[in-house]
């Protein structure tokens, strides 16, 4: 049977300077902006596994780190228990310790806000640069972890990272979670987030004139849904949405599947588990708002698709591609070779990352 999943684990870096001004505490995370200086090249210890044979060793080098915690696989444990697991985050930070890598804190200013939402309410980190401007453009950061995993505190690197790189506020949604709250309750609580920065533009010094959306991960899906809903209730577009390794479809048999079946750290079987949790029933991953492959994608707007080699993820970012060119879309896409699912926020460890962050930078306000 074809099913659809996702994870998306944290990924960032340890930050080591400056105090933040803000209501929130994240823990403290790697950093994903500083790359290694250049006499600091973290290396992998042991052989290139069979499943990665081409991947790079700074990304092996994480992998390792992580195997070296010995965690209960995901996929067999339950939610509350998985939730606690070690994660790329954990083993970006301690190479980072062990290699004495500088990761400088970004210069962004955080603050906390909740919001009502059908149900109940949930939490916004809003980042602004700490350089003063009457207005900055604005990006909706959703963070992954296959609408079951991870948190803003997860993720708190990467939306920093991108605040400060685009110069511009970021607003980081701590959408509801399941299987505590299932489809489409994550869906629904991004679009209000979504609706509440454009109805609150100018308490966060926007330009509504330049919104984005950016998303990794179930959060590349969520992002892409909010542009979808936005544009058949005719609100306010935002003029680019950028999706990091995107779950865009349902068939868990294409060409990437197969091949990165036992990738780390995102494999087949983490899959399905995130599809048992997040989903009400197996039926629902052929719903359009999940398989994004069936989908009206006509009238949205420029499109940047993010992709790693050894991801099961990656076929989904090109079917994804070629779908949008077919509807009219303008489509960016860039596929990283010999790094993994989760490698974006790797800056501090792994060069691809910067890159792919430059990247997503450059088209977000072109």
């Amino acid at each position: 049977m074809k099913n659809l999943c996702i994870a998306a684990l944290a990924v960032l870096t340890l930050w080591a300077c400056g105090p933040k001004k803000s209501e929130d505490k994240p823990a403290a995370k790697a950093d994903s902006v500083a790359a290694p200086p250049k006499n600091i090249k973290v290396t992998a210890k042991g052989p290139k596994p069979d499943w990665a044979p081409d991947i790079d060793d700074e990304m092996l080098a994480v992998i390792e780190k992580l195997d070296s915690y010995g965690a209960t696989p995901i996929e067999q444990l339950k939610p509350e228990e998985a939730r606690k697991n070690p994660t790329p985050a954990d083993a970006v930070k301690d190479l980072i310790q062990e290699n004495n890598v500088q990761a400088p804190r970004p210069r962004v200013d955080t603050v906390g806000k909740n919001i009502p939402v059908k149900g109940g309410e949930i939490h916004l980190r809003v980042y602004t640069p700490v350089e003063p401007k009457n207005n900055y453009p604005v990006v909706m950061y959703i963070h992954g972890g296959g609408w079951v995993l991870a948190t803003v505190d997860t993720y708190d690197a990467s939306a920093a990272t991108i605040s400060e790189q685009a110069q511009a506020v970021v607003v980081s949604v701590e959408y509801r979670k399941g299987p505590e709250h299932k489809f489409p309750t994550a869906h629904n609580d991004v679009y209000a987030a979504y609706r509440w920065i454009i109805n609150n533009i100018n308490e966060i010094k926007g330009d509504s004139t330049r919104i984005g959306l950016l998303g990794e991960s179930a959060g590349g899906n969520l992002a892409l849904n909010v542009a979808i809903r936005a544009r058949d209730e005719k609100v306010h577009m935002p003029v680019s949405t950028v999706l990091v390794y995107p779950v865009a479809q349902s068939d868990m048999n294409t060409p990437s599947y197969q091949k990165y079946a036992n990738a780390k750290p995102l494999n087949k079987a983490m899959m399905g588990w995130f599809v048992k949790h997040a989903l009400p029933s197996p039926a629902t991953v052929k719903d359009p708002r999940i398989d994004l492959t069936k989908a009206k994608l006509n009238g949205l707007p420029p499109t940047t698709i993010i992709t790693a080699e050894i991801d099961p993820l990656m076929s989904d970012g090109e079917i994804l591609r070629d779908k949008l060119k077919d509807a009219g879309v303008e489509v960016n896409y860039q596929l990283y070779k010999g790094v993994t699912h989760e490698f974006f926020g790797m800056s501090a460890i792994v060069p691809d990352a910067k890159d792919a962050q430059k990247f997503a930078v450059g088209k977000l306000f072109k």
